[in-house]
């Protein structure tokens, strides 16, 4: 009980602040940025078609000097106001539940199934951001319809068997995603991770290979080395927020975790790695036996990056208090050296933050990531096109072959390794 009051006067004075904030704010841009990529067509494209990759430095300095402040507005303010969301529980193969949150707009029914779907990873604790509540606005402004994955305990999400989701376990995402492909076959999907959430998006994707059915991917203020981030320890203030965080969320379901976890240990953490831990790792767990270094060779985010297959777009300033200093936390290499991806690094925008310079305090990420998803999609238009051009113009027997050779590989591609009727007991789903 006392935790709670605590927690809630906490968030009070949060909002509070917060507010003062908002209305206390300039208006300015996020900050000059820089695209690092290898060289290929599609960068070349990218550079030249996405003006919102190329904007330049400008506006006031109080963004700059407060990269916190900007960090605590995406990451604790206040959602959009009258936002509306439609959820679908979805029962896994374990029986355990995932929640789907569909954003609708106010006062409609969700409608023309042919558009973009924007699948939306939150961070690994569950919470709701500001910053994802701003994004599933901006996308359906302009055209697209997102969903948010919710992980088992996590936003309201019921707890019916005691298996948590490891920090980059991408089963309970890619039977998700499976499902959101039967629902809507034949329909673009673009998915988006945020902070820790975007290590969930790396495993599924370096996992899954060219199977993994998303055409394009975002992340904003990824963390790339968890282990290290966990071990080092995020500031002091930001840790405490976390930490109590995650163990309010946590508390709800005291009596069943307490089957398998050490709740006294749990609960008493002083850390977010002590936390997480307990959670998943021999030292707290009356069941598991994993070492700490053990965990994580299963669950690094990047331990299969090289079988990633789509574009995907990494938003990262170096100002971001929660991730830190970018020389160390940044894999430059990867970027250098796989076509796939796409590091913007900003001067300023702190973590999640990128406050713009609209009224509305929206963050440049949001558009930018957008702009990414429709030049990468015209892109790969334009090759279709150009292939199929190609194969009209050939008139030789082996030409037809060649084709016939390059549509078998295509069609590989896109199935997924997993049979759907086996993973999913249909007549046991919820929907709400």
């Amino acid at each position: 009980m006392l935790l709670l009051c605590a927690a809630g006067a906490a968030t009070a004075l949060s909002v509070l602040f917060l507010l003062l904030l908002l209305l206390l704010r300039p208006r300015c841009r996020s900050g000059g940025s820089e695209l690092l990529c290898k060289p290929s067509t599609l960068a070349s494209y990218l550079r030249e078609q996405c003006s919102s990759l190329r904007e330049e430095e400008s506006g006031g300095g109080l963004w700059r000097a407060l990269p916190s402040v900007q960090s605590a507005i995406g990451l604790l303010g206040p959602p959009v106001r009258g936002q509306r969301f439609l959820r679908e529980y979805l029962q896994l193969s374990d029986q355990g539940l995932v929640a789907l949150d569909w954003a609708a707009e106010m006062g409609r029914r969700p409608s023309n199934p042919g558009i973009p779907l924007l699948l939306i990873i939150p961070n690994s604790f569950g919470k709701i951001t500001r910053n994802v509540s701003q994004l599933c606005h901006l996308a359906l402004l302009q055209g697209y319809r997102p969903v948010i994955f919710n992980r088992r305990c996590q936003n309201d999400c019921p707890l019916n068997t005691v298996k948590l989701q490891p920090y980059g376990d991408p089963s309970d995402l890619g039977e998700a995603v499976q499902y959101i492909r039967h629902r809507h076959p034949g329909t673009q999907l673009f998915a988006v991770g945020e902070s820790t959430g975007a290590g969930l998006l790396f495993s599924y994707l370096g996992e899954c290979g060219s199977s993994s059915y998303v055409t394009a991917a975002g992340c904003i203020s990824p963390l790339f080395r968890p282990q290290d981030w966990f071990e080092a320890g995020c500031p002091w203030l930001w840790q405490r927020i976390l930490l109590l965080y995650q163990k309010m969320e946590l508390s709800r379901y005291a009596t069943v975790l307490g089957e398998v976890i050490n709740t006294d240990k749990l609960f008493g953490s002083g850390s977010l790695m002590e936390l997480e831990e307990t959670l998943f790792c021999v030292t707290g767990s009356k069941t598991s036996s994993l070492s700490w270094e053990t965990y994580w060779e299963r669950n690094d985010p990047l331990r299969d990056v090289d079988e990633v297959a789509i574009p995907v777009l990494c938003i990262c300033s170096q100002d971001d208090p929660i991730r830190g200093d970018p020389k160390s936390t940044l894999p430059f290499e990867l970027f250098e050296t796989n076509p796939h991806f796409f590091l913007l690094l900003t001067q300023h925008g702190g973590h999640c933050g990128f406050i713009g310079d609209n009224q509305d305090g929206t963050s440049c990420s949001h558009k930018v990531l957008l702009d990414f998803f429709k030049a990468t999609a015209e892109f790969f238009r334009m090759e279709d096109g150009r292939k199929g051009l190609s194969r009209k113009k050939g008139t030789s027997s082996s030409s037809v072959v060649d084709a016939a050779q390059n549509m078998n590989a295509c069609i590989r591609k896109t199935r997924c390794p997993h049979n759907i009727h086996d993973i999913y007991n249909w007549q046991r789903s919820y929907t709400r």
